[in-house]
């Protein structure tokens, strides 16, 4: 099998790739007229037997969630793009929406259909300006060329795609937050059940689904459940879009079947910046716990990373060298947490601050080896303990760092300050963390 399976990014090097005059030259819209031209149900088979799970981080099969939605109900029926990508290192749905916008387009069409979804919306995060306009522009064509808005081609399938701007809030990545923040409200993570699938947007059934999980949609529909199935692993199928960001040689987007190792993938990025050596990385952004050069042969799928106790998340691959500070990398992505809290849950709006002090004065050298334990004594009384997994995210850095890293803790606790020059321990802005 190939390290490279370019499908989504195949003509990303086209100048006019974002185009949709490029989009249907390169065979886009195809895929459409052929779900068009099928049973709701059984386009959403075809997606079940794909295989594909969601890319947002969960891994949740796609096919199946969208069946969770209650058919004959008389209901309207919502179909919602997450495209609020804020996780910290992850870098592969801006690029998408950049490169290949109709992509996405088709497969929100694709999916409304299935679903019975007579409207669609793309919650997109609002910082990316550029990015906007670019799908904006995506969506106006669709509708000149009817693909959009009444009667799609005629098979008597109405749609429309509302394209939402959020207001900057991490949190508003949480399924259920995005919901409440695209009615209008505060966005805040609400309590389930009821699920989307039951109650989501404006109480109705609502699919809501990563960028990337609905652009995979249109190559399923056009080559097949099986040529989609063939690639990947047995239990995870298909390609994916991994973001290698940090201290390698060439940082960007590599499109691989699901499987692939780190070690792979470093050779297609140039190896780790010349004269330095891995430390550690994360696997799927900063809310995964992180793994060592121990780990460089893990296959880079759910159940591979799963079971060497971290979670592939959103693929974000943030690679940091010996110069890396570990503990100011922590602090620094536990600040981003505290940051982001939305205060509902009294253990994340409270821990998280605490979590953050503590950090601060192992890195200048304050306290005692007792508050490497009473920073794991915080992290299990957050972590399951909130809304949403934020508190989670917030707490697995902390507790694999101490775990492949307790010794550097201990290091800053004896000579009273952080061992690495200010020099050295600045790099941490380069390399993917938050800034």
């Amino acid at each position: 099998m190939s390290k490279i399976t370019p499908v989504l990014s195949a003509a990303w090097d086209q100048a006019d790739s974002f185009t949709i005059e490029a989009y249907k030259r390169n065979g886009g819209y195809q895929a459409l007229a052929k779900a068009l031209d099928m049973k709701a149900d059984d386009v959403i088979n075809i997606v079940k037997e794909s295989g594909l799970r969601g890319r947002g981080g969960a891994g949740f099969p796609t096919g199946t969630k969208w069946s969770f939605i209650p058919q004959g109900d008389n209901k309207e029926h919502y179909f919602v793009v997450n495209a609020d990508e804020s996780e910290p290192g992850t870098c592969k749905d801006m690029p998408l929406l950049l490169a290949n916008p109709h992509s996405l387009v088709e497969g929100i069409i694709i999916g409304s259909y299935a679903i019975r979804a007579n409207h669609a919306f793309i919650y997109l995060r609002g910082e990316v300006t550029h990015v906007y306009r670019r799908v904006l522009q995506a969506v106006e064509d669709a509708y000149k060329a009817g693909y959009l808005g009444k009667n799609i081609l005629g098979k008597g399938f109405d749609l429309e795609l509302t394209l939402h701007a959020g207001a900057g809030a991490y949190i508003c990545g949480e399924e259920t937050a995005l919901l409440d923040s695209l009615e209008g409200f505060r966005g805040q993570p609400r309590l389930r059940p009821p699920f989307p699938a039951i109650a989501g947007l404006y109480a109705r059934p609502t699919v809501v689904n990563n960028v990337e999980s609905v652009a995979s949609v249109p190559s399923i529909i056009a080559n097949g459940a099986q040529w989609f199935a063939s690639m990947g692993t047995e239990k995870s199928k298909g390609y994916t879009l991994y973001s290698l960001s940090g201290h390698v040689n060439k940082p960007g987007q590599v499109e691989a079947p699901l499987g692939i190792t780190l070690r792979e993938l470093l050779e297609l990025a140039g190896g780790i910046r010349n004269g330095h050596r891995l430390k550690f990385w994360t696997p799927g952004g900063s809310s995964t716990p992180m793994f060592t050069d121990a780990h460089l042969d893990i296959p880079l799928d759910y159940e591979g990373v799963g079971a060497a106790g971290s979670m592939l998340g959103t693929k974000a691959l943030q690679i940091f060298d010996e110069t890396t500070c570990v503990v100011r990398a922590t602090l620094r992505w536990t600040e981003f947490y505290k940051h982001e809290s939305c205060g509902k849950c009294t253990p994340c709006r409270e821990g998280t601050w605490w979590l953050v002090q503590i950090l601060k004065d192992l890195e200048h050298g304050k306290g005692t080896p007792a508050d490497l334990d009473k920073l794991l004594d915080l992290c299990e009384n957050i972590a399951g303990r909130s809304f949403c997994a934020l508190a989670d995210g917030a707490a697995s850095p902390i507790i694999s760092s101490i775990k492949y890293f307790r010794d550097e803790y201990i290091h800053h606790l004896e000579n009273k300050g952080c061992p690495f020059d200010p020099v050295a321990s600045t790099l941490f802005a380069t390399a993917g963390g938050v800034k």
